[in-house]
């Protein structure tokens, strides 16, 4: 692991919340997107290093839509930045945590993610993200 690469919470109201998170954070909103393979969109904020990731569920039947119906809005996970997904996929799972995913798949803000189950680890959801500019166009890591 490099850093912790964002936190990423989870809002009913993507713009009810980007104005709520400017004036908390006192910055702006950075970047905006949909990523229709999570059915999500977000918002991100950049303080220093770390990145804050605001997702409103596409659908209520969605991840997050279920998530904020569950639980209410709050912390959904905690991404961790690493330099090779998939090794780091790897050496997790022969320690025994379950990856959500088989391989890592395109995630928002140019980054390949892979989730692990929070059944093993202490009950938070960790996303693993890389740059998807280290990827090739093969969906290998580059110079490997």
């Amino acid at each position: 692991m490099q850093q912790v690469e964002h936190i990423g919470i989870a809002v009913r109201n993507l713009a009810h919340s980007v104005p709520l998170f400017e004036k908390l954070l006192d910055t702006q909103c950075y970047k905006t997107e949909e990523v229709a393979s999570e059915g999500v969109k977000t918002a991100f904020f950049r303080q220093g290093d770390t990145k804050i990731e605001l997702l409103e569920g596409n659908d209520p039947g969605g991840v997050i839509g279920r998530f904020v119906e569950k639980k209410g809005e709050g912390i959904h996970h905690i991404a961790l930045r690493v330099s090779d997904i998939e090794a780091e996929m790897k050496r997790l799972s022969a320690l025994g945590f379950t990856l959500l995913q088989d391989r890592p798949r395109p995630g928002a803000d140019n980054m390949l993610v892979c989730f692990l189950h929070p059944k093993d680890t202490g009950g938070v959801l960790i996303e693993l993200c890389m740059d998807i500019a280290r990827h090739g166009a093969d969906g290998t890591l580059e110079g490997i």
